[in-house]
């Protein structure tokens, strides 16, 4: 419990203080977010507000992560692995960023080298699972013995690459307003504090290699996203930009693939995917019916932000009702999580 709550606590004030000299030195260097000229007329005024805090968030985790575990812990091959896929991908985002704030637009790589990027990634992380660690292959929902599928070394790693490339591009899209894919991402990593503890603390169910470390994972990074969104939330003096949006993405996808939550992610993770259907669901409809739309505009948080003619929600009212849906996804999927818990007879 205690390597849990240094996690926290130290990757928290990493992220806080680091997060305030980081938006100081951006304004220096001049270096400010380009703004989408096809977006919300009225996220214009955001244009030149410092971007790629979600160094600071990365920065904060690894702190968190390495420093905790100097208290009786001991690195373990499993939590290495999560912690630097999340610092893995929050690089390929920083590359993405730069060349963004660089060049004064809002275009960083392009879709080609982003994917290369993360895939390079997430088959670093999956290699590397299946052989230095005991992973389980078997396609899970609440623990790796629940649904009785074993993929096999093959098929798991195609999942977990394509666990990591959806998910880091969920969490993308749904970074487009002030603090909601970091107060969305906090409710996310609590969960999997949980998941990690409780089964760390129930072996015998669980069969978890380093559950207890992969928790000290989630608190660093639940740490770093609460010292970030002190000075993101609503009006935003930072955003995190592509570096900390595929950084957590891949912390979600990671921290699932190791707690055999597969299946259980995209409940935990439901305003995500929303957000995701959202943008799917637009294109293939304004393909289909050759310019027609579903929504007013996507992904839906800019929907809700939008009327017709008149306005819509006003941001920080889309930002908090988003957070609650966040959070009963998240309060959904830790109660099924619990529910099969019980349900295995092995409880009492």
């Amino acid at each position: 419990m205690i390597r849990l709550l240094l996690a926290a606590g130290i990757s928290l004030i990493v992220s806080l203080v680091g997060t305030r000299y980081l938006i100081d030195a951006l304004k220096r260097l001049r270096i400010g977010q380009p703004i989408r000229e096809d977006g919300p007329q009225g996220h214009m005024i955001k244009a030149g507000t410092p971007t790629m805090g979600g160094a600071a968030i990365v920065i904060g985790a690894l702190a968190g992560y390495v420093i905790s575990d100097l208290y009786r812990g001991i690195y373990t091959r499993t939590g290495i692995f999560v912690i630097l896929s999340i610092a893995g991908a929050g690089f390929v985002g920083f590359l993405d960023d730069w060349l963004k704030v660089t060049r004064e637009r809002n275009l960083g790589l392009n879709k080609r080298m982003k994917i290369l990027g993360l895939l390079v990634v997430a088959s670093g992380y999956a290699i590397a699972m299946l052989r230095f660690t005991n992973v389980h292959t078997e396609l899970s929902f609440t623990r790796w013995d629940s649904i009785g599928i074993d993929l096999g070394p093959w098929l798991w790693f195609l999942v977990a690459v394509l666990m990591m490339l959806g998910t880091t591009n969920a969490v993308n899209l749904t970074d487009g307003l002030d603090g909601l894919a970091a107060g969305s991402a906090i409710l996310g990593f609590m969960a999997f504090l949980v998941i990690g503890f409780w089964q760390f603390r129930h072996p015998g169910i669980y069969d978890v290699s380093h559950a207890q470390d992969l928790a000290v994972v989630a608190s660093a990074m639940l740490g770093a996203c609460i010292g970030f969104l002190w000075w993101n939330a609503a009006p935003a003096q930072i955003f995190m930009g592509d570096t900390g949006s595929l950084a957590i993405g891949a912390g979600f996808a990671a921290l699932a693939l190791s707690t055999n939550t597969i299946l259980l992610l995209p409940i935990l993770g439901g305003l995500f995917v929303m957000e995701t259907s959202s943008v799917i669901i637009q294109i293939g409809y304004f393909k289909i019916t050759k310019g027609k739309r579903v929504f007013r505009m996507a992904p839906i948080h800019h929907h809700f932000e939008l009327d017709g003619a008149k306005p819509g929600w006003p941001e920080t009212t889309v930002i908090i009702r988003f957070w609650i849906l966040a959070g009963l996804s998240v309060a959904i999927g830790l109660g099924l999580f619990y529910a099969d818990f019980i349900g295995t007879g092995l409880s009492e």
